[in-house]
Order: structure tokens, then C-alpha cells, then sequence
């Protein structure tokens, strides 16, 4: 509304809350003007969080959840070295830095800085596209090599513009002790969620030890010996006769046909000598030969071993 959208708030809360949606992000490209047009208009049934789209020359990066009335510039490039001062003024607003859209094809939208002051990445921007595959698969082989040192979650936007643009489709599921804007930020920040094409579609992934060890989404789970078997249970929702994979920094390591009933589950057994991580893909059909189908919901990963490359 106060950059290059066609929605007021009102119709964009309206829209979220008709979405199922517990939580929205308005960020507008590099503006803070549209942060008091929200008032009155969240309630216990639907937290605004305010930021910007910092629509810099040569990437888009999100300050999501900042400090009402925050600004960040965007007039700057990565060639000019500057942008960690201003990832640091998004964190001391209480934001979370998020390159969006990384892998896009527009002029300027590819993010050029490199992740070193993420705290998360978007992997997954509307309607799914083939900028959103590379997004994801770049995501996924950068996660074992931050192992040790700290991963990067995956988000998922409806980056919602204007009619048709779907408000929450796709959307990110925190898994949250509340609602309320420090909880969102801190589930977005350790990885506790999943990606959704709408709120139809509900995953569960939690990863069991032989003792009664137990981890769910964006946790670790620590055993006795690398070599102890753990089992791996994926439970979905929502996406009837959709095809469930379980993806290791090894690829795809497991494939099953989801039945045509409400719900699925899936379970597969491993290791922490095998597997460094196991997260969940679910997909459509493949709509074009050879390339994988769009996604209905994708989750961050459960981590397995101690983190010191057991």
C-alpha cells in the first residue's frame, strides 16, 4: 500500500485472518510509513508484526518483526561492503534478517551478500517457481556446512501484492509457545517451523532415540553411540495422494505415496553415523518431466548426533 502494493491493511488483515493465518509480516520495499496504518486492526486471533522489504541494488532482504517506526536504508550494493551495519540496526530493532527470494531473476532482486548475517533465508517466494528449487537446493547443501557453526532456517512468503496474489500461499508454520511477537521470532530463528502451501496442510516430524529420546523440528537429538538406530515419523495432513520425502544431507533417501485419506504418516529408520540431518519435502505431481513437483509443505530439519561431527 505504501510502496507498489493494491491492498490496505484492512483488506489484507481480512484476507490473512480468511487465510487461517495466526500471524502476518508487512513489509513494505524501503519504507517504515505504513507501520502505524496497522492499528486496531490485529486482535488475540491475529498478530501484525511490522518491517521492511530493504530493496537494495542487488538484493532483497526482509527485517521482519522490527520495532514499529524502524528504518533501514537500502542504498547500497554488495560491492560497497556496507550491509553489515545495517543487518545490525534490523537486530537491535528486535528483527530478524531475511535475504528474500535469493535465487530471483528480476534485475537487483538476486541477493549478492552472501549469508553471514541471516538469521534466516527465504527458500520459498509465492506461487513455486523454478528460482524457488535453486533457493531450496542451495539452502540444503549449505546446511551441512554450517553444521557446527549454526544453520540457516528456511522461511516460506505469499509476498502478496495485489489481487490475485494468494495471502498465505505459501506460508510459514511456527511452532511457538505463544502468540506473540517474541515467540514468532524466536521459533523463526531456531528453525522450529515448517512451509505450507495454505493452512490445509499440516506436517509433524520428530525423530525417536532408542531410550525415549525424542526431537522434533529445528531440535537436535543427541544419542548414546553414533551408531544407535533412531526412527524418523513424518505425519501429514491435508495432502492427500501427494508424494512424502525424507531428504538427508545424503539427497532423498526415502519416497512414499501419501493415501488419498486426510491424513498420512510416514516412518523410516536411520542414524547418526547415517544421516547428519533428516527434514521432510511433500510434492505435487512433477508438472513438467523430469523436474520436481511444486511443493506442498516443506519442513526445516531434525538434527541428529552430538553437532561436533559425530
Amino acid at each position: 500500500m505504501h510502496s507498489d502494493g493494491r491492498r490496505t491493511p484492512a483488506e489484507i488483515a481480512a484476507a490473512a485472518r480468511a487465510a487461517g493465518l495466526d500471524f502476518i509480516n508487512s513489509a513494505e520495499h524501503n519504507t517504515h510509513s505504513a507501520h502505524g496504518a496497522w492499528e486496531g486492526l490485529w486482535g488475540d486471533d491475529l498478530l501484525i508484526m511490522v518491517g521492511e522489504e530493504v530493496t537494495t541494488r542487488t538484493g532483497h532482504v526482509l527485517a521482519v518483526g522490527t520495532d514499529p517506526g524502524t528504518f533501514v536504508d537500502w542504498r547500497y550494493r554488495a560491492r560497497d561492503r556496507r550491509f553489515g551495519r545495517y543487518a545490525e540496526v534490523i537486530r537491535r530493532a528486535g528483527g530478524l534478517v531475511v535475504p528474500a527470494h535469493p535465487h530471483a531473476t528480476c534485475a537487483g532482486c538476486a541477493w549478492k551478500f552472501g549469508f553471514g548475517e541471516a538469521d534466516a533465508v527465504e527458500v520459498w517466494n509465492g506461487p513455486h517457481t523454478a528460482d524457488d528449487e535453486v533457493a531450496l537446493a542451495a539452502w540444503d547443501a549449505a546446511l551441512t556446512a554450517r553444521r557446527g557453526g549454526g544453520w540457516l532456517p528456511a522461511i516460506a512468503s505469499s509476498d502478496a501484492h495485489r489481487e490475485p496474489d494468494r495471502v498465505g500461499s505459501p506460508q510459514t508454520v511456527v511452532l511457538a509457545e505463544e502468540l506473540s511477537r517474541e515467540a514468532i521470532l524466536a521459533g523463526l530463528r531456531a528453525g522450529r517451523s515448517y512451509l505450507a502451501e495454505s493452512s490445509a496442510v499440516a506436517l509433524s516430524l520428530v525423530v525417536s532415540g532408542p531410550r525415549g529420546q525424542r526431537a522434533g523440528i529445528g531440535e537436535r537429538l543427541r544419542t548414546a553411540r553414533a551408531d544407535d538406530p533412531v526412527t524418523v515419523r513424518l505425519e501429514v495432513s491435508g495432502a492427500p495422494g501427494r508424494t512424502a520425502h525424507l531428504v538427508t544431507d545424503q539427497g532423498t533417501v526415502h519416497t512414499v505415496v501419501l493415501p488419498d485419506s486426510a491424513t498420512g504418516a510416514v516412518e523410516w529408520t536411520t542414524s547418526a553415523a547415517r544421516s547428519a540431518y533428516v527434514r521432510a519435502e511433500v510434492r505435487h505431481p512433477p508438472a513438467v518431466p523430469g523436474l520436481p513437483g511444486a511443493p506442498a509443505g516443506l519442513t526445516n530439519p531434525v538434527w541428529l548426533g552430538g553437532g561436533d561431527g559425530e
